[in-house]
């Protein structure tokens, strides 16, 4: 069976610095058109970050589409061009004050595939050294230390309420216990 859809009109109804909004008319495989709305984004990473003592780097903040506080693992948007890798170690030092000896690549996902173009890379990090924090002028957040074992077992048993820190999580802890972590050079 044919899955496919062709594009036939494409129309920008909104662009901003993160994402922009498109509504697209597309040609089903059966030959009719179907509307289709479609958030663009350049993507982003999380990262689950192990301390010496086997505790997982978290950061609380509030989410603002959500109107909630939130316990996630470190995390952030991809530049235009940006590398992930780079991103990550980026976005860890600047969440979080810490720099990794080695990064793990725990693969990606999409993040709402109905919906967004938003690809998340995630990996793993440990070797952690503390420099200091370098937060944006408007990132205001919390560094938190929960143990590996809690986490696992918080994610396993319902979650964060945050998608891509239960599955880095989840995933983190699989590789490991099976023997799939290898260090990234970079």
């Amino acid at each position: 069976m044919e899955l496919y859809e062709r594009t036939l009109e494409r129309d920008y109804v909104f662009k901003g610095k993160v994402i922009n909004v498109r509504r697209d008319t597309a040609q089903l495989p059966n030959g009719k058109a179907a509307d289709r709305e479609v958030i663009e984004h350049t993507g982003g990473v999380t990262i689950a970050a192990l301390t010496d003592n086997d505790e997982l780097l978290f950061v609380r903040q509030f989410r603002y589409p959500i109107g909630e506080v939130l316990m996630e693992l470190p995390a952030g948007k991809l530049k235009a061009g940006e590398d992930p890798l780079t991103a990550a170690a980026r976005e860890l030092l600047e969440e979080t004050g810490a720099v990794a000896r080695n990064f793990y690549d725990l693969g990606w996902i999409y993040t709402s595939s109905g919906d967004t173009t938003e690809r998340l890379y995630i990996y793993a990090a440990d070797g952690l050294t503390f420099i200091g924090q370098r937060l944006d002028e408007d990132e205001f957040l919390d560094v938190l230390r929960v143990p590996l074992t809690e986490a696992v077992r918080h994610s396993a048993a319902g979650g964060y309420g945050d998608a891509k820190t239960d599955i880095a999580i989840l995933r983190f802890d699989a590789q490991r216990r099976i023997g799939m972590l290898e260090p990234i050079r970079f």
